[in-house]
């Protein structure tokens, strides 16, 4: 079985979500956005798919890395073809992104799973079919009814309560907000969740990822007595030695790192430097699935957890893979949105969760997605 072509379609599709300028999402009138998916097809007849923007998975992209790589070769020796993309990262002038990476990666995982009849969850070892949610809010607002004050940041966490979910991620505000960063305020927005939903609840925080050391060490300390469960980039975290400090003042886990580049070879210079209690990783964001299975293994040789962050079907088949993580991060959510909507292009949500807060894993072939082919052909604006 050979790898005969590797093509991209860009399709639009109907959203309720706007970003804004510092590209934080956040509910507005409906209005057509465009996704880009990738399709790795081999001489058998088999496909595997993953989606991505199209500015992730541009011609360019595709043309002189992806294709280059991969056809001709074998799609199940997918180690040996991620490892030939990485090389050439380092000569591509910053185009062949991490998050390219994942995207070609993931179809290559897609296909394997369709070829071998399996979920992909269970090649990579498989622990679980169904893994505990926590409800992850978009980030802070001004607009009324929404997330523009602590009390409706608590009002909303009881409906996430009686939804099911049985810990909740605060996202809290960032600029543009007018009066975004302000310590006081995310300290009063955590406080006012935590009476809401009482003790029993888990609680998290993911503030701006810009404060200060002693504006983190406050919220922290903050934290600590509302008894949360982690505090999450709260400051740049191309300062290691910064998030090594904090971690040594709070007795509060901190996670991280999660934006910051350099695959599981940043995240083992993390856990040397103790800069985080528990690792973060998410599949776009360190390079694919393969580089991620490999933080959570990294984290695990050193009882730690590892949080995998963002949502989707490639988050979910590793958290359904490995048991160092507790969580899976389900959203972001907002009172304005409905997430249990279905994306016109899939047939059904990659990430169903039940009343008793667990998202159950497809035990269809590949990632689980339940791709519309229709709707994605009749919307398609470009192929390369």
């Amino acid at each position: 079985m050979k790898i005969v072509s590797v093509q991209g379609t860009v399709f639009t599709y109907p959203t309720f979500r706007s970003v804004d300028a510092a590209g934080h999402s956040h509910p507005g009138p409906e209005k057509q956005a465009k996704m880009a998916m990738i399709t790795v097809s081999t001489d058998s007849g088999h496909s595997g798919y993953a989606f991505a923007p199209p500015e992730v998975i541009r011609p360019h992209v595709l043309e002189a890395f992806a294709r280059k790589v991969l056809v001709g070769e074998n799609p199940l020796m997918r180690e040996k073809l991620w490892m030939a993309l990485e090389h050439w990262q380092r000569g591509s002038a910053g185009q062949l992104t991490d998050r390219a990476l994942a995207a070609i990666e993931q179809a290559l995982w897609d296909l394997a799973g369709r070829v071998l009849g399996q979920p992909v969850y269970r090649l990579l070892g498989g622990y679980r079919d169904k893994v505990p949610a926590y409800g992850s809010t978009m980030c802070g607002d001004e607009l009324p009814g929404g997330l523009s004050t602590p009390e409706e940041y608590a009002a909303f966490a009881q409906k996430l309560v009686a939804r099911g979910y049985k810990a909740i991620k605060l996202h809290t505000w960032m600029p543009p907000v007018r009066f975004a960063p302000d310590p006081a305020m995310d300290i009063k927005a955590c406080a006012a969740v935590r009476e809401a939903v009482g003790p029993d609840i888990d609680l998290m925080l993911d503030g701006y990822h810009n404060y200060s050391r002693t504006d983190a060490l406050r919220i922290g300390r903050a934290l600590e007595a509302l008894n949360f469960a982690w505090f999450e980039e709260m400051m740049n975290e191309q300062s290691m030695s910064s998030y090594a400090w904090l971690a040594d003042q709070l007795d509060i886990p901190v996670l991280g790192p999660e934006s910051l580049s350099g695959k599981h070879y940043s995240r083992g210079d993390w856990v040397k430097a103790g800069a985080s209690d528990i690792l973060r990783a998410g599949v776009p964001g360190v390079g694919g699935i393969t580089p991620t299975m490999k933080v959570a293994h990294l984290a695990e040789s050193f009882g730690m957890n590892c949080e995998v962050h963002g949502n989707g079907a490639a988050a979910l088949t590793v958290c359904a893979a490995i048991k160092n993580t507790r969580w899976y991060e389900r959203g972001l959510l907002h009172p304005f949105l409905e997430y249990d909507d279905v994306p016109a292009y899939l047939n059904r949500l990659a990430d169903p969760m039940d009343h008793e807060g667990y998202v159950h894993l497809s035990q269809e072939p590949g990632l689980g997605e339940d791709i519309n082919f229709d709707y994605i052909a009749a919307h398609t604006v470009q192929t390369y």
